[in-house]
């Protein structure tokens, strides 16, 4: 069950994009195209006043978004 604050991340898994809950064993999603398991990891972080961090073709995390009350908003305006 997901709770407040909860944070999302878009990774690979079994050769799909996934939306995967922080701590979580299972993934919560599981998607063909990675701007589908960005559009669902935005859905739930924004439900949950979340983070969502998105791992790009290399494994490395390419970005993040803050949807909740954050004390230390980031600079950039891209929303």
């Amino acid at each position: 069950m997901a709770r407040l604050g909860d944070n999302y991340y878009v990774v690979r898994h079994n050769g799909h994009w996934a939306v995967r809950r922080e701590g979580a064993e299972r993934v919560s999603s599981e998607h063909r195209t990675q701007g589908a398991a960005i559009e669902r990891g935005r859905d739930l972080a924004r439900e949950q006043e979340g983070e969502l961090r998105i791992q790009g073709r290399n494994s490395q995390f390419r970005d993040s978004d803050s949807y909740g009350s954050d004390p230390c908003p980031p600079r950039d305006r891209k929303h």
